[in-house]
């Protein structure tokens, strides 16, 4: 562990973390973490812990946190994507090179449900960037009430 630790530590959950402070300015120079609050990140609620009362100080650097850890799972989120489309591609060539009609019973259905779902899916959200794609390069467009 280097010499420098940080101010806070943050606990990732499910939702959100839960938020320390940390402190080794004690007399047997021990890390002691004492939890100030718990975030959600999906709602940004911030809940101090206890009767707690959190400093700017502690605002700023939870706000912070809860930007860049939305960044990282967004990033998380279409590196996920790309993967799930490595997958399928590795998915179709063990289907035509290696798999049994065992397997191939069991997966089947399955597959060809979830691909129909997604592909009916991704199709309406195609149609639906093209026609706002066209609507937004008319000049204000007569034919358009402007509702999606």
């Amino acid at each position: 562990m280097g010499t420098e630790l940080p101010d806070y530590y943050f606990r990732v959950r499910e939702n959100g973390a839960a938020v320390f402070r940390v402190d080794t300015e004690n007399r047997q120079r021990r890390i002691e973490m004492d939890q100030i609050a718990v975030i959600n990140i999906r709602n940004g609620e911030v809940k101090p812990q206890g009767d707690r009362t959190l400093s700017d100080e502690d605002i700023t650097v939870i706000r912070k946190w809860i930007a860049d850890r939305t960044e990282l799972l967004a990033r998380r989120d279409i590196d996920d994507i790309h993967r799930a489309v490595d997958y399928l591609n590795l998915t179709t060539q063990w289907v035509q090179s290696k798999a049994t009609d065992d397997q191939l019973e069991n997966v089947t259905d399955a597959l060809l449900l979830a691909m129909h779902d997604l592909r009916s899916v991704l199709v309406r959200k195609k149609a639906d960037r093209l026609i706002k794609a066209r609507d937004g390069q008319d000049d204000g467009g007569s034919d358009s009430d402007g509702q999606d």
